[in-house]
């Protein structure tokens, strides 16, 4: 009889050294993985604005949203003083990386795609229209543009 309780206690003993042995690993692992989801697309979704675009004379925003794995980009821009095109546009956005590039089609029928790079609080944009029906609209689509997070 004293053996057979030897030999349990023995049993039960390794396998609790085995289980507390996985009980950090898979901490780790869960906790790896919702890191490195949340690196490639929550830190995406806010506002963006440049209430100075153009020397002053534009004002230009963008939102990116997400909903689960869907991302969305939507941008207007409007001259300071009223006069000329005012577009809107938004489109699908998805996350390579480190960059986010997205399609659009504006409220006057221009259409093209986008990248989006991350610096801090800061976002770069380039937007380049590749189907332009209303001209005047370019002013407001350029590469480069430095916006900076709102929300």
């Amino acid at each position: 009889m004293a053996r057979t309780t030897n030999r349990l206690n023995t049993l039960n003993m390794k396998r609790r050294t085995m289980f507390l042995r996985l009980i950090p690993i898979s901490v780790f692992f869960v906790l790896f993985c919702l890191a490195s989801n949340a690196a490639d697309s929550s830190g995406w979704a806010g506002q963006y604005a440049d209430k100075k675009f153009l020397g002053g004379r534009a004002v230009f925003q963008l939102t990116i949203e997400q909903s689960g794995n869907a991302m969305q980009v939507s941008f207007d821009a409007a001259w300071v003083d009223g006069h000329g095109a005012a577009p809107e546009a938004e489109g699908p956005a998805t996350v390579s990386g480190s960059t986010l590039t997205f399609k659009f089609t504006d409220t006057f029928e221009n259409s093209g795609t986008g990248t989006i790079t991350r610096t801090g609080d800061e976002i770069v944009v380039s937007i380049n229209p590749t189907h332009v029906v209303d001209s005047r609209c370019l002013a407001f689509y350029g590469k480069n543009m430095r916006l900076k997070r709102v929300k």
